[in-house]
């Protein structure tokens, strides 16, 4: 896979054919997949990463291990943590990992910061990076304090589905973005899968009554 592939994403296709150039010439794209993470908190950013193809995860992990996502960075998108690391002289704050096999575009600093300076659509891709990042946290924070655990598992099966109303994350993966055990995760599913809510196979649970679980979130706690 080569840049044209980044160039190709919504912010990039309205470069000017200089800026196209100093993409050309610094951009470097990686392959990464699961399980290992690809950064850790500490890690020293070298330039703002963007995804081309697959999805990270940025999660926190707790000091009992337990982990929690942060938010999910889909093809298109960048990182924000990574962008205010490079912009504030910062260490990384967070775990990445990729759900699956990912391709990630690395900007040197340097190039991204040219970029950003004379091309609208980078400072417009940065500027939404940050808004949505706020409203993403504001979302997850209300989530965790509002609803309990079988609303949240509910919540992340009628979000993150796609629109066959399939969601292709393992229950060990579903339990790390929220904050629990697989064989917490693997109960409620159980349940689930019983009132007819949805199905379940391997690395892969099917929405079959959206009304349903749309219902045990609007249940009052």
């Amino acid at each position: 896979m080569t840049t044209s592939s980044l160039e190709s994403l919504g912010p990039f296709r309205q470069l000017s054919e200089g800026s196209r150039a100093l993409l050309r010439r610094g951009a470097v794209l990686a392959e990464c997949g699961p399980p290992a993470p690809i950064l850790q908190p500490g890690t020293s950013i070298s330039g703002a990463y963007f995804v081309v193809r697959g999805r990270l995860r940025v999660y926190a992990v707790a000091p009992d291990g337990t982990e929690a996502t942060l938010y999910f960075i889909n093809p298109g998108e960048t990182c924000v943590f990574a962008l205010n690391s490079l912009f504030n002289d910062l260490r990384y704050p967070a775990w990445v990992q990729a759900d699956a096999d990912t391709t990630v575009a690395l900007i040197p600093g340097g190039v991204y910061r040219e970029l950003f300076q004379k091309e609208p659509s980078i400072q417009d891709v940065t500027v939404r990076a940050l808004s949505t990042l706020v409203f993403r946290l504001m979302e997850e924070l209300e989530e965790v304090h509002a609803y309990k655990l079988d609303q949240r598992l509910a919540n992340l099966l009628l979000i993150h589905a796609s629109a066959a109303g399939e969601l292709a994350m393992t229950q060990q993966q579903m339990a790390a973005h929220l904050g629990t055990t697989r064989e917490v995760v693997a109960r409620l599913m159980r349940d689930f899968v019983a009132r007819g809510f949805v199905e379940t196979g391997r690395g892969v649970t099917r929405v079959k009554n959206a009304d349903g679980l749309a219902g045990l979130i609007a249940t009052p706690t």
